[in-house]
């Protein structure tokens, strides 16, 4: 028997087992039989979506029309059963409509923002707030949420890093499946589970200057390393949907990619759920130019396995045109269609279509906020903090609160928050008055009353209260309209007279804690040189200003750590962490203020910096501080030499070297220096979070494999080549010694 004969037998026999169980599966029977009753036109219905936003009374004959497969932004859940039981009891065949919202970081109970949320570098606890989003979301009737974003992005122009895990994708990938997790729970029919949604598919976080819907040009090795893995991560961790992104890939618009969304997704992955537009995003290939008509444009998505048409009406308007002219099959559309009702079976919704209305809704539970305080508290990042002055000491007798994210509640909460309600934030002031009103004078003036305030009158009013106080708490940043989708911007330092603010009220010579809340990393070097302590909380949702408090005043010890770089200024982007070499890299660095008068070209050294930014990031990925030191003990490694289908162990001591517990969040970084293809001089495989106490030691272990060791080669096979590896265990991305080992093939 050939090698040939022998390899194609059992891939023969996988294929025939998969067709079995799917034979033998009683959801696709039932599909089946479904789809055999269905004409054409409520076929085509199933794959639109349509928006509610008080349109439930015109969407009525909608439904009625079999025009309706599924709604979303409708909230009211007397409202979502009348247009449910319309579906059930008045249409043909019954089918149930699926209502869906976008629940991107919590539902009414508020999160900190994802890049906030990443930052924890702990996924327990963002699949704890995914799942208490989706308990809170379901009890109105929605089962469809999309979320995750887990695009990669290094560029925090861009308005919706706020969405995403950062800039990484095995954190990404571990952040987006604990997300998955949290939404749809164990079983996806049960009451408070809900349908995940992993975007944009994909690269939508590589759009060229930062800015939405733009184009993206990523050649394949690099698609395939850098921004499929997070994906493939999820379809593993069996998410029920995913959305195709706005931008095109290599001019191919996302919305009508055959490749990477039928050969890829669907063929390779096997992933078998729904695929749904984003909004709008097949009739706007029209505008991209790559269709003539509305037609084309269903006709191409139709073809690129896009199930369902969010809000964009060319699936509904054009799709039995194209049936019936013989441009695509009805096979094609059965296709869709079938995973359509896929979803719907596996959320039960045939069987309970109904959202059960209780007399108290689930929100803001203690269990809520409770988690909303922890997941703020760890998201937090302390980047600066001279002379300890933080924790604040019982020795302050004052403080002054200051700046307009000093009382926020509704710009605390950030993007994407639908349902949040600002009423129900609490805010630094408030938690500062609340937990210390008694024990120290609290002087409170915003001065400027939001980000983009210039007004010099309120300046003055803060600069008169910052003279009573011991020490300034500072709370910057930016207003949450001014990230999330559609909020790009070209300069991303600090808005409006914040800065001049800062300036003023370091001339008083009194201690300055500044605590910036964003939906992005801003450029924020001056802002630190003027800071005897920084920490970067993003926007922190419901109970951002009780987490900030316990930090502030020492009930919490920080330990987020930095899931995307800090650029020092805007022209480094895109700077990331794991980049690969220059043929010189940057060294014997001379700035542009030092250059010679005169100076002949060669005596820069000619290598690969800015003149006036360097070749350093302000902060490098996986930084951040503690109210206590760690060391670390050199890497060892259990072998010096691995050959295939062989773990080699890397471990390594680390100890609180300070006086106060802690947590500390090891970080696993390999490096292949030699390859065939140029590979970054870092890259992350793993991390923990362990929790130490003073003087206490611990030892935490990685195992590595081959299949960690790969990449995507140019012929699209992934494999680990023979050679050196480095390994690290440190505290961020620039920090610690490697230790080598060699894969012998």
């Amino acid at each position: 028997m050939s090698k040939t004969t022998l390899f194609i037998l059992p891939v023969l026999f996988l294929v025939c087992l998969s067709c079995t169980k799917q034979m033998n599966d009683p959801i696709e029977t039932k599909i089946d039989a479904l789809i055999s009753k269905m004409t054409l036109k409520e076929k085509i219905g199933q794959m639109n979506q349509l928006t509610g936003m008080g349109l439930h009374l015109d969407m009525r004959n909608q439904i009625k029309a079999a025009n309706v497969g599924s709604i979303l932004n409708e909230t009211n859940p007397k409202i979502i059963n009348e247009l449910q039981k319309i579906a059930v009891t008045q249409t043909r065949l019954g089918i149930p409509l699926v209502f869906a919202r976008d629940v991107i970081h919590g539902f009414k109970t508020i999160f900190p923002i994802p890049l906030g949320q990443s930052c924890s570098w702990n996924p327990e606890i963002v699949e704890d707030a995914a799942r208490i989003a989706a308990v809170e979301a379901t009890s109105t009737g929605i089962r469809w949420t999309f979320a995750p974003m887990i695009d990669i992005t290094r560029d925090p122009r861009w308005g919706r890093i706020a969405e995403s895990c950062g800039e990484d994708p095995y954190l990404t990938s571990v952040m987006g499946v604990a997300m998955v997790k949290g939404f749809q729970s164990n079983k996806l029919s049960n009451a408070t589970s809900m349908a995940a949604c992993t975007k944009h598919f994909v690269g939508y976080g590589a759009t060229e200057a930062g800015k939405d819907y733009n184009a993206t040009i990523i050649p394949e090795t690099q698609m395939r390393d850098i921004f499929l893995p997070s994906f493939k991560a999820a379809v593993d961790a069996g998410v029920a949907t995913t959305m195709c992104a706005f931008n095109d890939v290599n001019g191919v618009p996302a919305s009508g990619n055959v490749y990477l969304n039928r050969t890829l997704l669907r063929t390779e992955w096997k992933f078998d759920g729904v695929m749904v537009s984003d909004w709008n995003s097949i009739a706007q290939m029209k505008v991209q130019g790559v269709c003539a008509s509305m037609e084309d444009a269903a006709k191409l998505a139709s073809d690129a396995a896009v199930d369902m048409d969010m809000m964009g009406m060319a699936y509904i308007d054009s799709l039995e045109t194209c049936v019936k002219s013989g441009r695509i099959s009805e096979k094609q559309i059965d296709e869709s269609v079938r995973n359509v009702l896929r979803l719907k079976f596996r959320l039960g919704l045939f069987d309970n279509p109904y959202v059960k209305i209780e007399p108290k809704l689930p929100f803001y539970s203690e269990t809520a906020i409770a988690k909303a305080k922890q997941i703020a508290i760890e998201s937090a990042v302390l980047l600066k903090n001279n002379n300890q002055i933080l924790p604040i000491s019982e020795k302050i007798k004052s403080v002054a609160v200051i700046g307009p994210m000093s009382d926020a509640p509704a710009d605390q909460l950030g993007t994407w928050v639908m349902d949040g309600e600002p009423a129900h934030s609490i805010t630094p002031l408030m938690a500062i008055r609340k937990e210390y009103g008694s024990k120290l004078k609290i002087f409170a003036e915003q001065g400027l009353t939001y980000s983009r305030d210039i007004n010099p009158a309120g300046i003055a009013k803060a600069m008169t209260i910052a003279r009573k106080a011991d020490v300034i708490l500072y709370f910057a940043g930016e207003e949450a309209i001014l990230s999330g989708e559609a909020h790009c911007r070209a300069d991303i330092s600090l808005p409006g007279a914040q800065s001049e603010l800062l300036n003023q009220l370091r001339k008083l010579g009194k201690p300055i804690v500044t605590i910036f809340m964003a939906g992005r990393p801003l450029t924020i070097e001056k802002e630190l040189d003027q800071s005897d302590a920084v920490i970067y909380a993003f926007h922190g949702g419901t109970m951002a200003g009780s987490a900030l408090a316990d930090l502030i005043f020492g009930k919490a010890v920080p330990s987020g750590k930095l899931t995307v770089t800090f650029p020092r200024m805007v022209g480094q982007i895109p700077v990331y962490y794991s980049h690969r070499n220059s043929g010189r890299p940057g060294h014997n660095i001379v700035l542009m203020n030092d250059i010679k008068i005169g100076a002949e070209q060669t005596s820069l050294g000619n290598t690969s910096y800015h003149l006036d930014a360097g070749d350093k990031p302000l902060f490098p990925f996986g930084f951040g501080m503690s109210y206590t030191t760690f060391s670390y003990s050199p890497v060892k490694l259990s072998k010096n030499k691995i050959s295939d289908n062989e773990i080699i162990t890397a471990e390594c001591t680390i100890t609180n070297t300070g006086k106060v517990t802690g947590m500390e969040v090891a970080q696993l970084y390999i490096c292949d220096p030699i390859a065939t293809l140029a590979q970054p001089v870092r890259e992350l495989k793993g991390f923990q979070k362990i929790v130490l106490n003073p003087g206490q030691s611990k030892t935490v272990k990685f195992n590595l494999n081959i299949k960690q060791l790969g990449f995507w080669h140019q012929d699209n096979t992934y494999k680990a080549e023979p050679g050196e590896f480095r390994v690290w265990i440190s505290a961020d991305s620039q920090t610690g010694g490697y230790k080598s080992f060699n894969f012998t093939d």
